[in-house]
């Protein structure tokens, strides 16, 4: 197994740093070097991809953005997807790859296999439930024998709910049985903006959703049980009084995620599961109806291939601006943030989850900044070093691995808090 004290010539390897969130964790491992972690010792790290020109015009940039002319002398590898041996001579290199090539459904693979096989632990920010599932099922036995840790989701999918289910579970005196999270995204007067490559992830989800259930079924998974009363499931739409805005499902991985985390901690450190229901804010009725129109249209063509191409090509049009292939400008970052509100309840310590109702409530909230490329590139840089510094607080083999069951007892919040991903409980009430 790779750790901080393995004679590897790099801690942490950045793979995929040409790409458009690739530069910006770049430029968060330069950040995160400087850091109280490595205050007095180096953090050892190269850059890897296909082409060495663009790697060294990535790093230029770096050097820029954060006034470190040194970035420019960052090591660098030439690895490819296509070219295995190539990932294996990366992986032997690396205690930790941070995985930026996307979508991890057609791209992801490889670099597990390299890295379970050559030693190295892997992390990504997939937002793809069926891609982690699948790494589970071909190499979490490997991995686990070979002392690799392979996390998914560990961007802005799914670190800020996995994380802040237990964060919300750790600040109440009692059993929390169930919590309902409102995200809320908001923008500065241009609006927000995602890159294209996260839309192409989302339009092959979506056509993928039977693979995905078929997918479920081979697994045979066992049924998380339900402790306390049962979480009632919301409406397509909805208004939430809390935040009073309409809210609707939140349409990403969270739940697939928090469902994974809390199985384990049920199953193998006999913790109380937590249900666990997401939403998002949509805001007033105008930007309701525009959203049902848009995903009217998203879902239908996602069922044939024609339509799926036509998604992918025209990404600005059929998302009203909000995906483009530029993606967004500095200024569009700058002024773009995110808070997720958890309310959870359960009840009060020596009181049986499974007699009466819930007597206890608590409101947490997870904030930080511009979703896509701050926070995401934060929480999967934060997630390799607690790799790198914290492997007694590890589940004690390797394996495949949601964020919560990998560093539920490790300091990862604390070190959010610090990087500006921050953990907060705003209120707690004894009913």
């Amino acid at each position: 197994m790779a750790t901080r004290a393995s004679n590897r010539p790099y801690d942490i390897v950045v793979f995929g740093a040409t790409g458009f969130t690739g530069q910006f964790v770049v430029e968060e491992v330069a950040r995160a070097a400087d850091g109280e972690d490595y205050r007095g010792q180096e953090l050892r790290w190269a850059v890897a991809g296909r082409s060495k020109k663009k790697l060294e015009e990535v790093l230029s940039w770096a050097a820029e953005r954060l006034g470190k002319p040194q970035l420019k002398s960052i090591d660098i590898i030439i690895s490819d997807i296509s070219d295995a041996p190539s990932l294996d001579a990366m992986c032997q290199k690396a205690s930790v790859v941070l995985d930026c090539v996307g979508p991890y459904r057609f791209y992801g693979e490889p670099v597990v296999k390299a890295c379970v096989e050559n030693g190295a632990h892997f992390v990504d920010i997939s937002g793809e439930p069926q891609f982690l599932e699948s790494m589970y099922m071909k190499y979490d036995r490997q991995a686990a024998d070979n002392g690799v840790y392979v996390i998914g989701s560990s961007g802005f999918d799914s670190i800020p709910a996995d994380l802040g289910v237990l964060f919300t579970r750790n600040s109440m005196q009692g059993t929390l049985t169930a919590v309902e999270s409102i995200l809320d995204l908001k923008s500065g007067p241009e609006g927000a903006r995602i890159h294209e490559g996260t839309w192409q992830s989302a339009v092959q989800g979506a056509a993928d959703q039977g693979n995905v259930k078929n997918l479920r079924k081979q697994l045979a998974l066992k049924p998380v049980p339900v402790i306390g009363k049962k979480l009632k499931r919301r409406g397509a739409v909805f208004y939430s009084n809390e935040i009073q805005q309409y809210a609707i499902p939140f349409p990403g991985s969270d739940p697939d995620v928090v469902k994974s985390t809390q199985r384990y901690l049920h199953e193998n450190l006999q913790e109380t599961p937590v249900q666990y229901g997401a939403y998002v804010a949509v805001g007033g009725i105008a930007s309701v109806i525009r959203l049902m129109f848009a995903g009217f249209f998203f879902l239908l063509f996602t069922k044939f291939s024609f339509g799926r191409k036509l998604l992918i090509k025209f990404p600005k049009f059929f998302s009203f601006g909000y995906f483009s292939k530029e993606g967004p400008t500095q200024k569009q970052m700058d002024e773009s943030s995110f808070s997720i509100t958890f309310f959870g309840e359960g009840y009060s310590q020596g009181q049986d989850p499974q007699q009466g109702k819930p007597n206890v409530k608590i409101c947490t909230q997870v904030s930080g900044p511009e979703v896509a490329y701050v926070a995401t590139p934060i929480a999967m840089v934060q997630a390799g070093l607690t790799l790198l510094k914290e492997p007694e607080s590890l589940p004690k083999s390797g394996g495949v691995y949601t964020p919560g069951a990998a560093f539920s007892k490790t300091k990862l919040i604390d070190r959010l808090n610090k990087a500006g991903v921050r953990f907060t409980v705003l209120s707690k009430i004894d009913t």
